[in-house]
């Protein structure tokens, strides 16, 4: 599995206008329905169900990186997309420290083994540090699906 498979490249907001986090899954969730990667009409409930998840525990994981995710019913296939603030987002990430990278991962809720792949797959891009800084310094679209395409020669 590829990142740039999970991607819908057309939905990466280079510069998230949100500045807290139920505002950046929002945000996230409705550049996918705008762009046609997900059922607009279904954006509100997708968005409810990230949200409460978020509140189950935060996927701030630490480094400048969160990774909201919900597998959900209405979904018939697996999406994502990235987003990012160069001010940085409160997402209570365990090192307390701000988010500037959002990876927001949609599956539908038969899938799971396919959600656990995908998780596994960016976590593993996550974990490399240029990866993240390169990903924080990528103003335009462009550059971060070049870095996309990039990380998925790196793969192991």
């Amino acid at each position: 599995m590829k990142l740039s498979d999970l991607i819908h490249k057309e939905s990466i907001i280079p510069e998230l206008k949100a500045t807290d986090r139920n505002g950046v899954i929002r945000e996230l969730i409705a550049s996918l329905a705008a762009q046609g990667a997900i059922d607009a009409a279904h954006q509100e409930t997708l968005a409810r169900a990230a949200i409460a998840r978020e509140n189950q525990g935060s996927t701030g994981f630490g480094k400048g990186v969160a990774v909201p995710h919900v597998k959900h019913e209405c979904l018939k296939k697996m999406v994502a997309t990235i987003g990012r603030s160069s001010h940085g987002v409160d997402f209570a990430a365990l090192d307390r420290s701000p988010v500037y990278t959002v990876f927001m991962l949609l599956s539908p809720m038969e899938d799971a083994e396919g959600h656990l792949a995908a998780m596994e797959r960016i976590f593993r891009h996550l974990q490399r540090e240029n990866f993240r800084r390169f990903l924080r310094q990528a103003e335009t679209l462009e550059a971060i699906v070049d870095l996309i395409q990039e990380a998925d020669e790196w793969q192991d």
